[in-house]
């Protein structure tokens, strides 16, 4: 698999604030951590290739990036531009993130409130980028945000290591934690108790070798695909197996798959291993507001399930709706367009397949969201005709091969199946 995007992130970003040089391996090759790296540099970061996704990194330290000559361009990374708000939020200078046109529809208040209650100064069109961050001296908060995000955790916790005292982030419902772990892996401390996590400010992180682990975001589409097709088996290897991105698994083994999960290893504090997942029978699913959080990123792959027979309901998601598309509009319309039984829901969708009916030839519009190109693909598996996908080259954003190892699998599937 390609390296993990929310690993990748941060460990980059943790790099360029650490003393000394870092090393970072197996980084994700998607547009989405490119734009990262190139923030990184205009803000002064060293930062050079070593090898095919890997780099050398020669962190600045706490509040020593360089004011830019010009606006920083996130792209269409979500994570890129409220991570660096957090970082930029602390030092004394004026900077403008702004990203394509996507990403200057989401929302950005949540990241910029908790932030000015810091101390920063931030401008926003109607609480969207572009954002022109205005930093300078900071100072601890206690922040509760009202909906679950761990890019906005993260936003807040970066800064609160540039701030004075200490900075919590007490989480509604627990997202992915690798801010908390990265920060450790740097030689940092982040205090954390069940859904609070606490930074003191004025912390030394120091630069270290590390490796990226697998994107199990990615990894899902295949293991989607073998849970949901008769005959499929698909093992992967060093993927990441963070306990914060794992309730897919239990997901497959819900809807009837077998799965089989391995620890082979802990880097960094990112445990990896092997997961094979094989197809047994198809069921139905319902996923709740309570589980949503977990499998924000996997949710359009989990749905993908029903199109090769079965049923997926998803309650609580409304979330899903100020992602890189209207994922709940974008997936409904495009599964319809395929021939698949989706209804749209306020907060989530419904999708119902059955096995063997004739589908395919339709025209799926991914609307520029690499989610939802991925699981398209995923889904059309089940049809009987060819499909098309518009906007499919949007999975460069996370997983530029995707198309050429879906063809793999493919091929050596119906090469298994005939001997």
């Amino acid at each position: 698999m390609p390296g993990d995007k929310s690993i990748a992130h941060r460990y980059a970003i943790f790099a360029a604030l650490a003393h000394g040089v870092s090393k970072i391996s197996d980084y994700a090759p998607g547009a989405d951590c490119q734009s990262t790296l190139a923030c990184l540099r205009a803000l002064g970061v060293d930062v050079k290739s070593v090898g095919a996704d890997a780099f050398t990194v020669v962190g600045r330290g706490f509040g020593r990036l360089c004011s830019p000559s010009a606006a920083l361009d996130a792209g269409n990374s979500g994570t890129t531009m409220r991570l660096l708000a957090g970082v930029l939020a602390g030092h004394p200078f004026s900077t403008t993130l702004h990203g394509d046109a996507s990403l200057s529809r989401r929302p950005m208040r949540r990241v910029v409130e908790p932030l000015q209650t810091m101390g920063a100064r931030i401008e926003a069109v109607d609480g969207h980028p572009p954002l022109t961050i205005h930093g300078g001296r900071l100072h601890g908060i206690s922040h509760r945000p009202a909906t679950p995000s761990a890019q906005v955790k993260s936003a807040v916790l970066l800064a609160g290591l540039h701030a004075e005292g200490t900075t919590t982030v007490a989480e509604p419902a627990a997202t992915r934690d690798h801010t908390e772990r990265a920060i450790q892996a740097f030689g940092g401390t982040a205090a954390v108790d069940n859904l609070t996590i606490a930074v003191a400010g004025g912390q030394r992180l120091e630069g270290r070798e590390l490796s990226v682990p697998g994107d199990v975001s990615s990894a899902a589409f295949w293991l989607v695909g073998a849970a949901a097709l008769p005959g499929s088996r698909v093992e992967i290897d060093g993927v990441g197996l963070n306990p914060t991105r794992t309730a897919l698994l239990d997901v497959l083994r819900r809807f009837g798959a077998r799965v089989d999960v391995h620890l082979t290893e802990s880097d960094a504090g990112e445990p990896r291993g092997r997961i094979i997942v094989e197809h047994d029978r198809s069921g139905e699913l319902e996923i709740g507001p309570d589980e949503v959080p977990g499998l924000i990123d996997e949710l359009p792959a989990i749905a993908a399930l029903a199109a090769h027979g079965g049923r997926v309901v998803v309650r609580g998601a409304a979330e899903l709706r100020v992602k890189e598309s209207d994922r709940i509009a974008t997936l409904v319309a495009g599964f319809r367009a395929l021939g698949i039984d989706a209804d749209e829901r306020p907060d989530g969708f419904a999708v119902s397949g059955s096995p063997g009916a004739a589908r395919g030839g339709g025209v799926a519009d991914a609307r520029g969201d690499h989610r939802m190109a991925m699981a398209f693909a995923i889904a059309a598996l089940a049809a009987d005709r060819p499909c098309r996908i518009e906007g499919a080259d949007a999975v460069a954003i996370s997983y530029p091969d995707f198309f050429e190892t879906l063809e793999r699998l493919r091929t050596e599937g119906d090469a298994r199946s005939r001997a």
